[in-house]
């Protein structure tokens, strides 16, 4: 079922006034604060949307997050039922110290459409490729550079792969300094990271690497839209972990997760930027209104944009 367009309009505008609540918080050491400007915004946004909202990816559990969490069913209780998958806030730190690429991200399907991810880690890769068999989480750092190569028609130094700058992908650096590919290293925000391969002009040709489970959710609701690659795997590192994705629906621990897998049917992606990022432009505050980019999806009608916004100063 086609999700109707006048809901990208109305999530456009939710993720627009989280990223503005956090936005007055931008460069004041304060990370807790920034992020609860955006749940409480989000979240009183999402409540006059007519449809019935349950989220599946949110801030964590009631326990742990008293709005916006897991299972938290929102919106006005007219209209349809959907999926939510959200990020108030991707990128605290760029927010609480004034770095590039902080984001107010949201993701929505049709009612049991998307995936429920729990708190965990996920082995990821997304490239701008609708076939199998060119990379894949299976294959070697080596043969995905290889196998992409051939695939683009370009030597291995024209490829530029995009990772987090962690620890534990020393390993990999490695391997791809040694293949000459040239590495685009980013501090947090591994949903931009992943949607860079979407256009020629970001420069990325891969994104992979071992980042956050709900952000490859959220990432892959978007790729899809673009008919692009992505796989997941979720790894566990406790059976804590582990009952929490029981608790999300999931059984089998080890299952390498296609798109198809991940978001089904229709969906609409927003990303609004808060501080300047590669993916869209931060917030700019001109006489009385703040100026906003978003980059938007909505699979059934092939939107794939970034759309500028305008809010009035309160």
């Amino acid at each position: 079922m086609k999700i109707d367009r006048k809901y990208i309009e109305k999530f456009i505008n939710v993720t627009s006034k989280a990223a503005v609540a956090s936005s007055f918080l931008v460069g004041k050491n304060d990370k807790l604060a920034a992020d609860k400007a955006a749940v409480d915004s989000m979240r009183a946004e999402l409540n006059k949307v007519d449809m019935i909202g349950k989220i599946v990816i949110g801030e964590g559990s009631l326990d742990e997050a008293p709005m916006l969490y897991t299972g938290e069913v929102l919106g006005n209780k007219q209209g349809p039922k959907f999926d939510i998958a959200v990020d108030p806030l991707e990128g605290t730190n760029f927010v609480a110290n004034n770095l590039p690429g902080a984001l107010s991200v949201i993701a929505i399907a049709n009612e049991s459409n998307l995936l429920g991810a729990p708190e965990t880690y996920m082995d990821k890769i997304s490239a701008n490729l609708n076939e199998k068999g060119v990379v894949d989480l299976d294959y070697t750092i080596k043969e995905n550079i290889y196998n992409l190569s051939e695939y683009k028609n370009k030597k291995p130094s024209m490829l530029t792969v995009c990772l987090l700058n962690r620890p534990r992908h020393k390993k990999i650096i490695e391997e791809l300094q040694a293949l000459k590919v040239k590495i685009k290293l980013i501090t947090d925000g591994d949903i931009s990271g992943a949607l860079l391969v979407t256009k020629e002009k970001n420069g990325v040709d891969l994104f992979l690497g071992v980042g956050g489970g709900p952000e490859g959710v959220l990432s892959a609701s978007a790729l899809d839209a673009f008919d692009c690659f992505f796989q997941g795997k979720f790894l566990f590192v406790s059976d804590e972990e582990k009952e929490m994705a029981r608790k999300a629906g999931i059984q089998n621990f080890d299952k390498k997760y296609e798109l198809k897998d991940i978001v089904s049917g229709d969906s609409i992606f927003c990303a609004t930027g808060i501080t300047n990022g590669d993916l869209v432009a931060g917030i700019k505050k001109k006489k009385y209104e703040f100026h906003l980019e978003t980059f938007v999806t909505h699979k059934s009608s092939g939107l794939r944009k970034i759309i500028k916004t305008k809010q009035r100063f309160n």
